[in-house]
């Protein structure tokens, strides 16, 4: 059952959340040959002051 985690900023809508877990289930479906029903996404949204680079905020 393949687990894809999807690490972003808040702010990106309900309907866009939806439209990327569905092209990246299908894509998961004919890349990794596994049904839809076995793809879970996971959207965890942290705001932008918990982002770091080379030890710099983002």
């Amino acid at each position: 059952m393949p687990l894809i985690t999807v690490s972003m900023y808040p702010g990106r809508t309900q309907q866009q959340k939806d439209d990327f877990a569905k092209a990246v289930t299908k894509s998961a479906t004919e890349i990794l040959k596994t049904e839809a029903e076995a793809v879970i996404v996971v959207f965890k949204e942290n705001p932008k002051e918990n982002w770091f680079k080379a030890g710099s905020q983002l």
